[in-house]
């Protein structure tokens, strides 16, 4: 096993109303766990405005600093429905794919919460289908693992945290947990 210096974060931290706060915070805390804070944020940007050839070079970006980053912390946070960020679960496949070990965290308000199929009831609907199969909205059946996310995120992260917090989307608890275990299993 090798040494992990870096740690590449990934999640929808940056559309948050404080995302530059936070981003802060989020270094300082990576920083003192004597590891390299890899924000998928960091790059340079040669474009200036919103466009298809922006959007290849942040692709571009994030993908060049995963594969130069040892490891990834991934914030699965619910965020714009009842999983999470698309974004961070192509980076949480990315890191896996390229032999990096993931650590993951997820912040809801309630216990219930931490359910998806709770989730996806309050949001678009659900019900027990006659076959004893629970199905949303459009009769599709939900993945009922009693996993907190879908179960190829969760079974890829070396550790996933549910933290229960009246912060969903400040509250760093996750990340020092999944800072935590990356020192236990890099030692």
């Amino acid at each position: 096993m090798r040494r992990i210096t870096s740690i590449y974060l990934a999640g929808p931290d940056a559309s948050f109303p404080d995302a530059a706060a936070l981003a802060a915070e989020k270094r300082a805390l990576c920083e003192t766990a004597g590891f390299v804070p890899v924000l998928s944020g960091d790059g340079f940007l040669v474009e200036t405005e919103p466009s298809e050839a922006m959007a290849r070079e942040i692709y571009a970006d994030r993908v060049s600093r995963m594969r130069l980053t040892d490891a990834g912390i991934v914030n699965l946070t619910p965020f714009r429905g009842p999983s999470c960020d698309a974004g961070a679960a192509f980076e949480a496949g990315f890191l896996a794919a390229l032999g990096k070990p993931v650590f993951a965290y997820m912040n809801v308000a309630t216990e219930v919460e931490a359910d998806p199929r709770e989730r996806i009831e309050a949001l678009i609907g659900a019900h027990l289908g006659e076959d004893g199969v629970w199905r949303d909205g459009d009769d599709c059946e939900i993945e009922d693992f009693g996993l907190p996310e879908n179960l190829m995120l969760w079974a890829e992260a070396r550790r996933l945290y549910v933290i229960i917090t009246p912060d969903v989307q400040g509250d760093l608890t996750g990340l020092q947990l999944c800072l935590e275990a990356i020192k236990m299993y890099s030692d």
